[in-house]
């Protein structure tokens, strides 16, 4: 069942690279800031994606989460990523978060979130994620 919307930031692609031609397979690399559950925090993502079939892109990713005393979760996620007709690539997925914090993440801590994420034509980041009971 979907459950409360627990987050949301915003960010910008901070790089890309070339994995492999033959695809082609892309290594993105994300940096945003948000809250998540009203905990300010900053996210490092990096996620590899290639397309699947025409406007179809499948991507599978890993990231850290930090807060301002310290805190850190991490978390795996893969989505299905798919072109409107601006450009902006839309991506739906699950995350499976971790962590040891015994703080402000703690509620992180083997939760599954679905997320929904817009990246634009300028390489703008949002996205929310909402708890998967």
């Amino acid at each position: 069942m979907l459950g409360e919307l627990i987050g949301e930031t915003t960010g910008k692609m901070s790089g890309q690279r070339v994995i492999d031609l033959e695809g082609p397979t892309i290594e993105t690399n994300v940096s945003s800031m948000g809250t998540l559950n009203g905990v300010h925090v900053t996210e490092t993502l990096t996620y590899v994606a290639g397309p699947t079939s025409k406007g179809i892109i499948h991507g599978i990713g890993k990231g850290v989460i930090n807060t301002k005393d310290g805190q850190i979760a991490t978390f795996t996620g893969e989505g299905i990523g798919r072109f409107d007709s601006t450009g902006v690539l839309k991506w739906r997925g699950a995350l499976f978060f971790h962590t040891n914090s015994v703080g402000s993440l703690q509620f992180l801590d083997n939760m599954v979130g679905v997320f929904e994420s817009d990246v634009d034509t300028n390489g703008n980041f949002t996205d929310k994620i909402w708890e998967w009971k």
